[in-house]
């Protein structure tokens, strides 16, 4: 198999990708138009290392063993069992340890499945109450990213609110130095597998010379690809990254049951990525329609006052940016992830990213769809070679 697959952008997908096709043998060549791969994998500098937006893994699904076994999850991070406690919910404008009890009931329906043709919102209403209903799909706000949660597919919604707020205790894992040392160890791995990585090379059009697995935003691959992909919904929020020095009033966790706002420190399970005596946290808040980023950011300040007691007073860092397109395809009524456009494009040209169609949760998409596309073309690459294309 000496003909090469080209694979086409260097972020999480592009680098699965890459991997997964290196390791069967085939030759490979990766192309980003960046100057450093990782593409929303990346992080800032040190001290204070930051990532565009929540940077964890769930260790829930084939995407982490797929990593676990390769060793780019190793090293995690664990918060003390007091941290881990300082968990809190913002609900009718003030702080709470535990969320109301109309919710808690909800958390502990395991058994419960949902619809995938009505909107959340209203089947959640109908069990639980319109208030406790808004409450749940802004806690889920963290994932979706998105300002009108419960108008998106009961089912979808459901899911996500019990694998991440369900009953059972959540998989998440914290990888010490965040996603850029998975994005680290990544690049070592293809580079000792002898992929042959060109950075900031743009392609202008596909290469015909073997199968080609385009990994990069499909608004870019449908201009590289002269394609009409769909490409669906996705969330919208403002961030806000704090480093502030070190207090015992500092939570872990905030829920914003009010306004679909979440804050979460990472230094209480990772304290290499911000100087010695500093504490580090991502909020976000998830943009209104119609509303503007100064608007949405004010609003999150005002989240930030609640979650990081004086936290104006005691900041040494402080970011903002907002995040577009940023959570995967969120499904609305009616739809499910085998909607969103086909890894399979014909004529040997593959898709990969967080929008395409393979299960799983934000960068969970961009690693299930790499390795299916990788499959796809090691096998069209196989089917070549046989008839002497």
């Amino acid at each position: 198999m000496n003909t090469p697959v080209t694979v086409i952008g260097g972020g999480l997908a592009g680098l699965t990708a890459a991997i997964a096709v290196a390791e069967t043998g085939a030759a490979v060549r990766l192309h980003d138009a960046h100057s450093t791969l990782g593409g929303r994998g990346r992080a800032t500098e040190p001290p204070h290392v930051v990532h565009e937006g929540a940077h964890v893994f769930y260790a829930d699904g084939p995407h982490y063993t797929w990593l676990k076994k390769r060793g780019f999850v190793d090293g995690l991070g664990w918060p003390s069992p007091l941290d881990a406690a300082k968990v809190a919910f913002r609900c009718e404008g003030t702080l709470r340890r535990m969320p109301p009890i109309a919710m808690l009931r909800a958390q502990a329906r395991t058994r419960l499945t949902a619809p995938v043709d009505i909107d959340f919102h209203t089947w959640a209403t109908e069990r639980w109450g319109q208030r406790t209903a808004t409450r749940m799909a802004n806690a889920i706000s963290v994932v979706t990213y998105d300002a009108e949660t419960g108008r998106l597919s009961a089912a979808f919604v459901w899911d996500l609110f019990q694998r991440v707020l369900g009953a059972k205790v959540p998989a998440v894992r914290w990888v010490r130095g965040g996603w850029q040392r998975t994005v680290d160890r990544m690049v070592t791995r293809a580079t000792e597998l002898g992929v042959a990585i060109e950075t900031g090379s743009r392609l202008d059009s596909v290469p015909t010379d073997g199968p080609v697995i385009v990994a990069t935003d499909l608004d870019s691959a449908r201009r590289l690809l002269g394609d009409e992909i769909s490409r669906g919904t996705s969330g919208f929020a403002a961030l806000l990254d704090i480093a502030v020095t070190k207090d015992r009033r500092d939570r872990s966790l905030v829920f914003d049951l009010d306004e679909g706002g979440f804050h979460e420190s990472y230094t209480m399970q990772d304290d290499s990525i911000a100087p010695a005596g500093e504490s580090l946290y991502q909020l976000q808040m998830p943009v209104r329609p119609g509303e503007s980023r100064d608007a949405a950011h004010h609003r999150l300040e005002v989240f930030a006052d609640a979650a990081i007691p004086d936290w104006r007073s005691r900041k040494t860092f402080h970011r903002k940016a907002t995040a577009k397109n940023r959570t995967g395809a969120l499904h609305l009524p009616g739809t499910t992830w085998r909607d969103r456009p086909a890894v399979d494009r014909g004529n040997g040209v593959y898709l990969a990213g967080d929008m395409v169609a393979a299960p799983g949760m934000r960068g969970e998409i961009s690693i299930n769809s790499a390795l299916i596309a990788a499959e796809s073309a090691v096998a069209a690459l196989r089917t070549r070679t046989v008839s002497g294309a």
